[in-house]
């Protein structure tokens, strides 16, 4: 696939007006009320994964209505000679110094999978939390164990249209609640240290690290990868891939609804988060990527930290000119891993 989106120079300028509702930081404010009248852990229990270097935790947190959400957490096995076995009861004087924490979001479709895919953050010495995305984990990956009993409202079968005609019912706002809830759990949890927690995800996961970035104001840092709802009424008007097809499918049935998805799809997009965020930020994307466009990318990188002071020099983008969704694969991971030791360190 070609180059299909703006050239590099042009995305470098790129600042599309937000698409923003009036209330927006109203409407979050009060879903997140809501879902803090609970206390975030129900219970962690190990998980023989068979792993001599890493132990794993099976963790359940309450996410959007109190609703179970399941997580794996992953610690360095050296650093866990003084933690109990079940991690919810504290930490005894054995345990080590807290470390900083990474909580990861999975992209569009899959569950948080087996505890031994992801062991790149517990491997560089961090606290790993990976949370399972509620109503997915059946397109590709090993699966999922949390359900969306909310799942209900007008909408197509795909998560990215359940809910589509209304703010209140629409998938996102609950899978949004359940991220920034997963970061109060893990700062929850024993041998983590609060004040140096980071949210990491590549497409869908990465617009939930951006939307975590903008409605948790003490994060350490957020590492985006070709982030998903950035820029999403340009990416409905430049591909038909992956979940931007899903809703155009879903408006080419449904003639006339259009205003209202729209409506819906503003209080999730992800440059009106990145202008709210504070802490330092990694993106990345591949210029030839047609499931997140990088126009919407660089229109939340261009106008990221903008309403709280929160850009440069705190922010970087690497562009991958002849990658697609892919983008820069095992590069930007090792990008990303200097990066943040450097931005941890400081």
């Amino acid at each position: 696939m070609p180059a299909f989106d703006l050239p590099l120079p042009e995305l470098e300028r790129h600042r599309p007006e937000p698409d923003e509702p009036a209330d927006f930081d109203a409407f979050w404010s009060d879903t997140l009320k809501e879902a803090e009248q609970r206390d975030v852990l129900v219970s962690a229990h190990p998980v023989d994964t068979g792993l001599r270097l890493t132990r794993t935790w099976d963790v359940t947190f309450r996410g959007f209505a109190g609703d179970p959400v399941r997580a794996w957490f992953s610690l360095p096995s050296d650093v866990t000679s003084g933690l109990p076995s079940d991690v919810t009861s504290g930490v005894t004087s054995g345990a080590r110094e807290a470390l900083p924490a990474v909580v990861e979001y999975a992209g569009y479709g899959r569950g948080r999978g087996l505890p031994h895919e992801r062991l790149t953050w517990v491997n560089a010495g961090y606290a790993h939390l990976l949370m399972d995305n509620r109503g997915q984990g059946d397109q590709y990956g090993n699966g999922g164990a949390t359900p969306d009993p909310h799942a209900t409202a007008p909408g197509g079968p795909g998560p990215a249209v359940r809910g589509l005609l209304a703010p209140r019912d629409y998938h996102y706002r609950r899978l949004i609640t359940d991220a920034v809830r997963a970061v109060a759990a893990v700062r929850a949890l024993p041998g983590v240290d609060p004040g140096r927690t980071v949210a990491v995800g590549n497409s869908q996961g990465g617009g939930l690290a951006l939307a975590v970035a903008g409605l948790v104001p003490d994060l350490a840092a957020v590492l985006v990868t070709a982030p998903l709802l950035c820029g999403i009424r340009r990416a409905l008007d430049l591909t038909d891939a992956g979940p931007y097809g899903e809703i155009a499918a879903y408006l080419s049935v449904h003639r006339g609804a259009e205003e209202t998805a729209y409506r819906t799809l503003s209080y999730v997009e992800g440059v009106s988060f990145a202008r709210r965020a504070h802490a330092p930020a990694h993106f990345g994307t591949g210029l030839r990527d047609t499931v997140c466009p990088p126009s919407g990318v660089y229109a939340a990188f261009n106008r990221y930290g903008e309403l709280t002071g929160g850009a440069d020099p705190h922010r970087e983008i690497h562009p991958y000119p002849f990658n697609g969704h892919e983008g820069g694969e095992a590069e930007q991971v090792r990008r990303q891993l200097h990066w943040l030791a450097g931005k941890l360190a400081d």
